[in-house]
């Protein structure tokens, strides 16, 4: 079994009720219970973190390096800002999708360079929750071709 870590970043606690026109209108707990059941068809087992300090999320990159077989990554506005989780990410040899649930391209000019897509496996975004999902999948397709993830 694949063990998973899908880690999300600033303000991703106030999914549903922050902007629901941008970032839609699921909570971030109702995102994990669908990410756990997609899982469950996939052979993989997910722990989910969520935090709006920035060291605690690279306290749970390093560790995740001594457990997971990938990380599905929504760093929220650190991505476009967050030297500490770029090296962080490009420190632990777990391969990371970074994922959004808007388009960054689409929006404001700030949030067009991600810091941290150069050291991602990929990314996945503008697909709403579904966007996790495509990552997890990408995940699993990856790992049964043999290829590291």
């Amino acid at each position: 079994m694949k063990r998973i870590l899908v880690l999300n970043g600033p303000n991703l606690n106030l999914l549903g009720e922050r902007e629901p026109g941008v970032y839609g209108t699921h909570a971030l707990p109702e995102i994990n219970r669908r990410l756990a059941e997609f899982a469950g068809t996939r052979d993989m087992e997910l722990t989910f973190c969520q935090s709006n300090v920035e060291g605690e999320l690279v306290n749970a990159l390093h560790a995740a390096r001594m457990w997971a077989q990938g990380v599905v990554f929504n760093a929220g506005g650190y991505t476009h800002t967050s030297v500490a989780l770029r090296d962080a990410v490009a420190a632990i040899k777990v391969p990371v999708i970074e994922v959004h649930l808007s388009n960054p391209a689409a929006r404001e000019t700030f949030r067009h360079v991600s810091l941290l897509a150069p050291v991602c496996r990929g990314s996945v975004s503008g697909f709403g929750w579904h966007s996790y999902v495509l990552a997890l999948d990408a995940l699993a397709r990856l790992a049964a071709e043999g290829e590291p993830a």
